[in-house]
């Protein structure tokens, strides 16, 4: 009888406890930008003494085309005896390593099973130049794979967070990991950790209080080299990071020291000299070579940089092999290209030359890897719908959660939103409101204009709220709330709501379903507003805030005490955002969450038993330098949870992706991913909007197409009119210099440079930055203008 009573209480306390974040057994689904559609895998190309151009048949991929996998490393000859060891089947292993040629191996992030980790593939494929392998390219393809994950459930499944950019050296990998809590609002949890194979033993390298990304071994494996912005901490900046190189000693941490001021993703070639990369004075992301001193004091001061690319195109993430003098390889954007590729840079020669644009040239290729041995690079890319296979294409990604009773899942759609009856999804592209079934069945579209946020009356059936305009608008802009009746499938009846079109956004319903909160532009100010549900402002409104400030994103309460916000009334105009709570007669407003200075807490949304809040932040700042990840509007953004009083605040998603717009589903969804039934197209994604700013004309650097070529003509020919031209002009160049449809030419910088002195020029492009959620008109002025002929 006792012992009953004790598993009574007990089985009491563990429902008090799921009480207590956010009900017994419940859901969130979040937005996170591009990821579904990335489906990443490690490919790779030989790299042979002759340059000859690569094709199509060259390409493996060697990843197995499950979830994505991305930022491989080669493991080097010293770490092989250590990964085998890792291998479940070692009489596997002595047959597959007897083959000729010998396996591929390579160490690579993985998403799978919505979990970050680390895995070690070892894979046999044909002779790349066989004529088997020509029929057929993919490592899905290949007779043999063995496959390992290097982490242990201890630091992926108990300690969720992100894994990224491992390097083996010996019995150890060293990588990134976000598991630990810094405590302070905005600033990132990446630090650099060394984990011993065999045993899991880990150890923290990065000094807490700062942070660390993309880590570099030395080829003796003596020294770590590291990105990071150090003690000043993260400014707010979203593209290079302000960081820095620091070295330390790989077994400890210790004999920290700042080698380079500006730099980011660090690679080494010997135990004095590492490359990086940087954006220049003249605006171009260049390659750099830093000289550590063989003897004194390694500083700042003491180390030598030199620029290794020239400007006309932006080269980033470089790579190296341990002693590799003649080439690194990197990938480049160039003004010709919608499209980031791989392309080594000749040392002696100082010229470029291609590999994946004449392999996939309309796919993004991104963080090359070399061999050691210097003959194989590797990339990750999207790996569409190859050798006849048809990825399947998630409608809901079920990402492993910190929280034993919340399940979290990642929707492929923006601003979702949950039927009462938790059978029917809400969700926003741009353009278009779109409902379907919760196993992916019967997606349709049930309003064909631009609308952002969706949400449910409670009360009457079929009905889903939204804001009809343009998003990240302007304050006098129109936007509407507008309800969407859906009970009817063949008769969609859409009513507006508001009457003045100042930018009404973000509705959030009454518990009853008599009443809908939202923002409004009416003043000049975006301020909080109730109105009527079924006849709008038509039947009443009243004013809830009001201030010279931001308020908006508001989310009623399911008790109806509370309506939640985010404001800048804190700091009007400044850009940050903060979590307020208020009662719906205007009393009550207190401060839930401060962001930190500069921050930002948006979207947020009631759990089911109204005690917690889930809202999206960017108070654990950023966890890996924005370039080596492909499109967003900004590398942040993580998935929170809080209770009203403030306490307990969780973090659910680790990622260097964007995730926002919560919904907090009123039941807990079975954790399994949710396929579309339906074909649709993958990779089509676009590489960073601020990459695409090229600061000038970059006519004879490197690689130059046809229709460059005729434009620097076009430009010599105006200046020799007007005079403008100094002696060494550009005076021989021929037709046959410029690409041909077949190959390339090389320009050799920077063997000549002129420059054309007081001439200016101004371009104007137009840039939306969603981060400042403004859109902005800049002026380039370029004050001289290099061309760099042939």
């Amino acid at each position: 009888m006792k012992s009953n009573l004790l598993l009574f209480h007990f089985l009491v306390a563990l429902l008090c406890a799921k009480a207590e974040h956010g009900g017994a057994g419940s859901s969130i689904i979040f937005t996170t930008l591009g990821r579904l559609d990335y489906a990443f895998d490690i490919f790779s190309l030989p790299i042979n003494e002759e340059h000859h151009p690569p094709t199509l048949f060259d390409e493996i991929q060697i990843t197995d085309g499950e979830s994505v996998n991305f930022n491989g490393h080669f493991p080097s000859p010293s770490s092989t005896a250590s990964l085998l060891s890792l291998l479940p089947n070692q009489t596997l292993v002595q047959t597959i390593f007897g083959v000729d040629p010998p396996p591929l191996q390579v160490v690579y992030v993985t998403e799978r099973d919505g979990v970050s980790n680390l895995y070690y593939d070892v894979v046999i494929s044909d002779d790349p130049n066989s004529e088997n392998a020509r029929r057929r390219r993919s490592a899905l393809e290949v007779f043999d794979r063995v496959q390992v994950p290097i982490l242990g459930k201890k630091l992926v499944s108990d300690k969720i967070s992100m894994k990224d950019k491992p390097n083996l050296i010996g019995n150890h990998v060293i990588y990134v990991s976000t598991h630990e809590n810094t405590g302070e609002p905005r600033t990132s949890w990446a630090a650099v950790y060394s984990t011993e194979l065999k045993s899991g033993v880990t150890r923290r390298l990065t000094p807490y209080g700062v942070a660390d990304f993309s880590p570099a071994v030395s080829p003796s494996g003596i020294r770590t080299a590291v990105a990071s912005y150090g003690a000043k901490g993260w400014d707010g900046e979203v593209e290079e990071l302000s960081t820095d190189i620091y070295i330390f000693l790989t077994r400890d941490g210790t004999q920290r020291v700042k080698i380079v001021e500006h730099g980011g993703w660090p690679s080494w070639v010997d135990e004095s000299t590492l490359y990086f990369h940087r954006r220049g004075e003249d605006q171009w992301w260049s390659i750099y070579r830093a000289i550590l001193p063989s003897n004194g004091k390694i500083s700042v001061d003491s180390v030598v940089i030199e620029r290794v690319t020239p400007p006309g195109l932006h080269a980033f993430t470089p790579a190296t092999s341990p002693g590799n003098k003649n080439f690194i390889a990197v990938a480049t954007r160039r003004p010709t290209s919608s499209f980031r590729h791989i392309e080594l840079y000749d040392l002696k020669k100082n010229e470029f030359k291609e590999l994946t644009r004449l392999v996939s040239p309309q796919s993004h290729h991104l963080n090359p890897f070399i061999s050691p041995d210097s003959t194989r690079v590797g990339y990750h890319k999207c790996r569409g719908d190859g050798n006849g296979r048809k990825n399947s294409k998630l409608f809901l990604e079920n990402v492993h959660s910190p929280v034993s009773d919340i399940s979290l899942f990642r929707i492929d759609g923006s601003f979702p939103s949950v039927s009462p009856k938790n059978d029917v999804i809400a969700f926003v592209e741009f353009p278009g409101v779109y409902a379907v079934n919760l196993d992916g069945s019967n997606r349709r579209k049930v309003y064909n204009g631009n609308a952002f946020s969706t949400v449910w009356d409670p009360v009457r059936n079929g009905v889903i709220y939204t804001g009809a305009g343009p998003e990240f608008a302007p304050v006098s802009a129109e936007v509407d709330i507008i309800s969407i009746n859906i009970e009817n499938p063949d008769h969609v009846i859409v009513k507006k709501l508001t009457t003045n079109g100042l930018n009404n956004a973000f509705p959030s319903p009454s518990p009853d379903g008599k009443r809908i909160v939202f923002r409004s532009g009416k003043t000049g100010y975006k301020n909080l507003y109730i109105m009527d549900a079924e006849d709008g402002e038509k039947g009443g409104l009243q004013r809830l805030t009001e201030g010279p400030w931001s308020d908006t994103m508001c989310s009623w309460s399911p008790d109806g005490e509370l309506i939640a916000f985010a404001s800048d009334r804190h700091n009007p105009g400044g850009g940050s955002f903060e979590l307020y709570l208020i009662h719906p007669n205007g009393t009550g407003l207190r401060k839930l969450i401060k962001s930190g200075s500069g921050g930002r807490v948006n979207h947020p949304e009631f759990s089911p038993d109204g005690k917690s809040i889930v809202f999206t932040t960017d108070y654990a700042g950023i966890s890996a330098e924005p370039i080596s990840n492909t499109h967003h509007y900004q590398p942040y953004g993580e998935i929170f949870t809080v209770k009203l009083d403030g306490s307990d605040l969780r973090r659910l998603t680790h990622n260097s992706y964007e995730d926002g717009t919560p919904f907090w589903v009123h039941k807990s969804l079975r954790p399994v991913n949710v396929e579309w039934p339906i074909d649709r197209p993958r990779c089509q994604f676009e590489d960073l909007h601020w990459l695409n700013d090229m600061p000038g004309p970059s006519f004879g650097v490197g690689l130059m197409d046809k229709a460059e070529c005729e434009t620097l003509f076009n430009i010599t020919h105006l200046l020799h009119v007007v005079g403008k031209l100094k002696k060494n002009k550009i005076d021989n160049l021929e037709d046959n210099e410029c690409l041909n449809e077949t190959g390339s030419f090389d320009a050799h910088w920077p063997k000549v440079l002129l420059k054309l002195p007081s001439m200016e020029f101004e371009t104007n492009r137009e840039r939306r930055t969603k981060k400042r959620q403004v859109e902005e008109d800049e002026t380039l002025c370029i004050k001289e203008l290099a061309l760099i002929p042939c």
